[in-house]
């Protein structure tokens, strides 16, 4: 009889149980960047339940190929089961296979299997959560949105931008020079609307480059898209620009319609009550004065 271990973590608010099968490779040591969010006890209401087991083969009869992406660390295949659910083989920027991952239709019950060395396979077993919570997220008014997230006199603000555009020196920048702030995540925070119809944003055990992996929620104070510029100023966005802002930076599937209407309604959501700036910007200190004195009134 083989022996499985689950562990169990709340993350933003959501419990879910990941189950180890009896393995020489696969333990929870792959999903250092969880620790925060390990809670004790299994939940009643499990968020997810994701069983890491290499023995899962590919299902080839009856799939329908959706498409292969580049991630931009690597490629995801993706592929539409018979009964409704998804199939995915996740590649690293080497383009090598690190996980098979298997999920029903809202992403509730999901197998994997892992493959490769011990990097390779926290890279396929990280890409994979987060793929699931993402799209599971969506059936729960939550979102996994790219975006480096400061905290300030108690309220969350989130820089959104295509990679390499400076959300990140933004946010060093409130860090240095704007008093009262501290670092919640620097690349995939959470979004959730909550009972009372407000946006709620939590850290997140996905943060990119910066090891920033911590169990926090802050009430959404503002979005902003940065803008390299030679000036700095700045000017909200009116919802339809918000909208074409926010959307990229949004974990969805476009050709899933119940996911991707329900990632749009989030959206929509959140504009309805949360101002939404761009910011036009040099990478200095004036930049982020300028952006906090507008965006924090």
């Amino acid at each position: 009889m083989r022996y499985n271990k689950s562990h169990f973590f709340n993350i933003a608010e959501l419990d879910i149980k990941i189950t180890f099968k009896d393995s020489e490779y696969n333990s929870i040591k792959l999903l250092s960047s969880f620790a925060p969010f390990e809670i004790v006890e299994e939940s009643r209401k499990i968020f997810f339940h994701l069983i890491v087991d290499d023995d899962l083969q590919p299902i080839k009869e009856g799939v329908e190929r959706i498409d292969c992406f580049d991630t931009g660390n690597g490629d995801t295949i993706v592929d539409k089961l018979p009964e409704g659910g998804y199939q995915y083989i996740i590649k690293d920027i080497k383009k090598k296979e690190c996980c098979l991952l298997q999920t029903n239709k809202d992403f509730t019950s999901c197998h994997c299997a892992l493959n490769g060395t011990y990097n390779m396979r926290c890279f396929g077993l990280n890409n994979a959560l987060m793929l699931i919570f993402a799209f599971a997220g969506s059936h729960v008014n939550t979102i996994l949105i790219h975006a480096s997230l400061v905290r300030n006199a108690g309220k969350g603000y989130a820089f959104i931008a295509k990679s390499g555009t400076g959300k990140s020196t933004q946010v060093s920048n409130w860090l240095r020079y704007i008093p009262h702030c501290d670092l919640m995540n620097d690349d995939n925070p959470i979004i959730r609307i909550l009972d009372d119809g407000k946006p709620y944003i939590y850290g997140s055990p996905w943060s990119g480059k910066t090891p920033c992996y911590r169990n926090v929620k802050a009430p959404l104070g503002a979005i902003a898209r940065i803008d390299r510029a030679k000036i700095n100023s700045i000017e909200r966005e009116r919802p339809v620009q918000a909208f074409a802002s926010l959307l990229p930076s949004c974990s969805s599937m476009k050709w899933d319609k119940e996911i991707f209407n329900n990632v749009c309604n989030i959206i929509t959501r959140i504009i309805e009550t949360t101002k939404i700036y761009i910011l036009h910007c040099l990478p200095d200190k004036e930049s982020a004065i300028l952006c906090h004195k507008e965006i924090s009134k």
